[in-house]
């Protein structure tokens, strides 16, 4: 008899082995995973004005980028189906692959109601501003972390304006990062991607304001807090390293987005200076761009997740030893 496929790759199996996830959660977990959205996901995915998405470049070098428009923008005809109708933020500048078969990693999220559904995918067809995604797995996410935010009603994507940046210590890029309580992450597996688990994921971070940190050395860090246990995000950093960020500034709608190599760090010294940290994520970034309207400002936070209380920053931290990272 035929061994069923895991939901997870190796890459993804190997760091829930290391952080001790039982057997038994894993079952769960795995029960979660579908391989098409249920109807509430699909409705929920046609009411959003935002959405992010994972896509590789050229050089299978993944970055993260958002798709906006009024509500109405995304459809799901059938439950294994997903199209968009608009063009990802900064697809063309960055050369990214939307040929059918290509891989996509989905993330919709609702600022208000702190909601997100993740999905995976491939892409079926990619036409001027639109495009078709069949599911590989589909699944949702806990609230943690999400600070809320107004989105207005029928608000559409403002016109990127974008330039390439050369150095992680432009002082537009370090204000935006350092004052960031709000990231998206794409990761993909390493070698040959068959959609699934092996293919590019879409994800959230979130903390208090400084959680994402620039080193002395222009790398970036940022805490691994607690989360679905799933670790698809780590899975894809174990597996294959290579991630891309997309940073925004919600008060005047500007973004960082880069793409580099990342890394995780387990020593237990350095994650126990982190309040609330389970790992550290150490980001190199090998090129940066700075979109001046990236999104339309949606002004400050309407309210913080309530359990950032239990978490630091990396002023807190004080890692400014030389041979920390900090």
């Amino acid at each position: 008899m035929q061994q069923k496929r895991s939901v997870f790759h190796d890459g993804e199996r190997a760091v829930q082995a290391r952080a001790e996830v039982s057997g038994e959660l894993l079952k769960r977990v795995e029960s979660f995973v579908r391989s098409e959205m249920p109807l509430q996901h699909r409705h929920f995915f046609e009411n959003l004005q935002m959405l992010f998405l994972g896509l590789l470049d050229s050089g299978g070098r993944p970055w993260c980028v958002p798709a906006l428009g009024p509500q109405g923008f995304l459809v799901s005809p059938t439950p294994d189906t997903l199209e968009i109708h608009r063009d990802p933020i900064l697809s063309c500048e960055l050369g990214l692959d939307r040929s059918p078969g290509a891989s996509v990693g989905v993330l919709g999220i609702d600022l208000i109601s702190r909601r997100r559904n993740r999905m995976n995918g491939r892409i079926q067809r990619a036409l001027t501003g639109a495009m078709s995604i069949r599911v590989d797995q589909s699944f949702g996410n806990c609230p943690q972390y999400i600070q809320t935010r107004q989105l207005s009603p029928g608000k559409d994507a403002p016109k990127a304006v974008s330039r390439r940046r050369g150095s992680i210590t432009d002082p537009e890029v370090r204000r935006i990062i350092e004052a960031a309580d709000t990231f998206f992450i794409a990761s993909r597996a390493a070698g040959s991607l068959d959609g699934g688990s092996a293919g590019i994921d879409a994800s959230h971070r979130g903390g208090r304001p400084g959680f994402l940190g620039i080193n002395g050395d222009g790398t970036l860090s940022f805490p691994d807090f607690s989360g679905n246990r799933f670790f698809n995000t780590l899975g894809n950093i174990e597996s294959d390293g290579r991630v891309g960020l997309f940073v925004p500034d919600f008060e005047t709608g500007e973004a960082i987005v880069l793409t580099g190599r990342a890394s995780i760090d387990w020593d237990p010294d350095r994650i126990k200076s982190f309040e609330g940290a389970e790992r550290i994520v150490d980001v190199v970034p090998e090129e940066i761009w700075h979109a001046s309207a990236a999104l339309p400002a949606l002004g400050p936070v309407s309210e913080q997740w309530p359990g950032l209380s239990a978490t630091g920053t990396w002023n807190d931290a004080r890692l400014a030893e030389p041979d920390q990272k900090q």
